[in-house]
């Protein structure tokens, strides 16, 4: 573990100093089309990871409370790190992943690029050359302080994805409902529920039950679209009352199945 600082000084704790940055130029890219995070609101961090989204949360404001769900034992070590840094106890962490029923699930962790660990490397598996594309449009998109990236020649995209994926291993981890711990924590409002858990966003949903649905005022979903996956999740946020549906791909990313939904009551 290590500590690196954000482009506006903030200091974190990582396990790869790069990525944290990385984490850190997607947070914007979450607050768009009118998602945004006031003082007092209620935010559910899923797909935490080391947390960079959730300390962000924390600083909108002083009465701002955020439970964030990381599964991976060495990236949920991080995630304390950070939480503690939040102070005052306003990063709840969940140590566990968010799934349609209480359970145990198989997890492969990437060490080398540990945000895109997994419930379903199978995504990558059925298109091998698919994380690489998804390397070499963030290569085209750098955060601030890695524009450096944009001179790396893209025929090295697949070398580098190659090295990323190196060293995968199999991590056993407990799966819960967002109801059941709505439930726990007697949460009465969600004010943003913030979704990226690497291609498992449709069990997540379909872990809120019916009397839960109204708790929730927005969203912003990272989706995976495969087999019509992104027209299922809108029809399900249409059926549950969310009125204002914008679904986009992040600058980049373009030749991914990769998608961003936000939406709003």
């Amino acid at each position: 573990m290590k500590t690196t600082k954000l482009p506006d000084g903030t200091r974190v704790y990582a396990l790869r100093a790069p990525e944290a940055r990385m984490l850190d130029h997607h947070v914007d890219g979450y607050l768009q089309n009118g998602i945004e995070i006031k003082d007092g609101d209620v935010v559910f961090d899923v797909g935490a990871n080391i947390g960079v989204f959730s300390v962000r949360a924390a600083q909108k404001g002083p009465n701002v409370r955020v439970f964030a769900f990381e599964p991976i034992p060495d990236i949920l070590e991080v995630l304390r790190m950070n939480a503690a840094e939040a102070g005052q106890n306003r990063v709840e962490v969940l140590p566990c992943g968010v799934s349609n029923e209480e359970s145990e699930a198989t997890f492969t962790y990437f060490p080398n690029t540990p945000a895109l660990s997994t419930l379903h490397p199978e995504q990558w598996d059925k298109d091998p050359k698919a994380f690489g594309r998804a390397v070499k449009g963030t290569m085209k998109n750098p955060p601030e302080g890695m524009r450096w990236m944009k001179f790396i020649p893209p025929i090295f995209s697949g070398i580098i994805a190659s090295f990323l994926i190196k060293g995968k291993k199999q991590v056993h981890c407990k799966l819960r409902t967002l109801s059941s711990v709505i439930a726990e924590h007697n949460v009465e409002k969600i004010d943003l529920l913030k979704i990226d858990c690497e291609g498992a966003e449709w069990q997540v949903l379909q872990g809120i039950e019916a009397n839960d649905w109204s708790k929730i005022e927005s969203m912003v979903i990272e989706v995976h679209n495969v087999n019509g996956r992104l027209a299922e999740v809108e029809a399900l946020l249409r059926d549950k009352g969310f009125t204002k549906i914008v679904s986009e791909r992040e600058k980049g990313l373009e030749d991914t199945v990769m998608h961003n939904i936000f939406a709003l009551r």
